[in-house]
């Protein structure tokens, strides 16, 4: 979901542009597909048009891809390929030396205990800020289940388009799928058949410990009377997991596309940030030169629901070399930042 910019195109001739019902809306790279760093894989036939989007692509070399065994003669995911890994494996890109298990966790118990008396943030009625609410234990903890999950079956690709436009991040779908193309939900993946996998249980334990918090500082801070009808209960059945690296963003846009029960009623996003700060826009309109902007850090949980349910709001830019180093040490990842958001169709 996201606003893209404008491609580069190779060579004078014009391409036709991708018509996905909300191209505008989820976020296509200004940047052509780069040869030999990514190549789309047609795979069996398919009931889109060539312009449509239809694959995923890899990770270019630089950030330590693994190679490819996309063709160019299918539409889809070759079931050879190999996924996206959002950790590095072997330190491909240099010799990397750890910090010491003892500096880790002096790090660590900084962070625990800075947690302790980080603000909460009310950005607007419906929409709150938990800076610094996921402790470094459970950030290791994600990443390394996101990193297990998005190596498997229906885990982490680069959607793209026909005409060489990819979305500046990597996606994978927990619980249900969500197709760029169609923008809805369904129990596979069009390209490849793939089930998402489930969502584990302790993520949704971090969710509703994120909402709970979320009433509790919304009673204390500005005298909620009652915080539920501010921001409804969820249960998450639905988890976009996006990896974005240095360059990656995401143009305004709204998540619209969980059911009229789901909308109607405001039940909040929960989003979860992991990684690298990267600058969080939002607003009532999708104009970029209008909207509020916030840092999120690792760590940050932010929620929108309510009166805040269908705000416009994208990632305008990455801060390289925030992510805290005993995120990184400990699990590998690469630069960026992993995105978690939860919601309930």
């Amino acid at each position: 979901m996201a606003g893209g910019g404008e491609k580069t195109l190779a060579g004078s001739a014009q391409p036709r542009k991708a018509p996905t019902p909300h191209a505008s809306d989820y976020g296509r790279s200004s940047e052509r597909q780069k040869q030999g760093a990514c190549t789309f894989s047609p795979s069996l036939s398919s009931k889109y048009s060539p312009q449509q989007l239809v694959a995923p692509a890899h990770p270019p070399q630089a950030a330590d891809s693994r190679s490819s065994s996309y063709s160019a003669g299918s539409v889809g995911s070759d079931s050879g390929a190999s996924p996206f890994d959002i950790c590095l494996s072997g330190n491909k890109c240099g010799i990397k030396l750890n910090s010491s298990l003892l500096e880790i966790n002096r790090a660590k118990r900084r962070d625990r205990e800075l947690s302790k008396d980080a603000p909460f943030q009310y950005l607007r009625p419906g929409m709150v800020l938990l800076k610094r609410f996921i402790k470094p234990n459970d950030q290791v903890k994600i990443v390394k289940v996101c990193q297990q999950l998005g190596v498997g079956s229906g885990g982490f690709y680069r959607p793209g388009y026909r005409d060489g436009a990819m979305l500046r991040l990597w996606m994978m779908c927990l619980g249900k799928n969500w197709d760029p193309d169609s923008h809805s939900y369904g129990d596979t993946r069009p390209f490849d058949g793939a089930q998402p996998p489930t969502i584990p249980e302790e993520f949704r334990k971090y969710v509703q410990d994120a909402i709970q918090a979320s009433h509790e500082l919304l009673k204390q801070n500005i005298g909620a009377v009652n915080a539920v009808d501010e921001l409804p209960l969820m249960s998450p059945d639905i988890c976009l997991v996006n990896f974005y690296n240095s360059s990656g963003r995401l143009g305004l846009h709204q998540d619209k596309d969980e059911s009229m029960s789901s909308l109607d009623k405001g039940l909040p996003v929960v989003s979860f940030s992991l990684g690298d700060t990267t600058e969080f826009l939002y607003g009532d309109v999708r104009d970029e030169e209008k909207v509020s902007k916030v840092a999120l850090e690792s760590g940050d949980v932010l929620i929108f629901g309510g009166k805040s349910r269908l705000i416009f709001h994208g990632v305008s830019n990455m801060k390289p070399n925030t992510a805290p180093k005993w995120l990184t040490d400990e699990t590998s990842l690469r630069p960026g930042r992993l995105n978690l958001t939860f919601r309930q169709y």
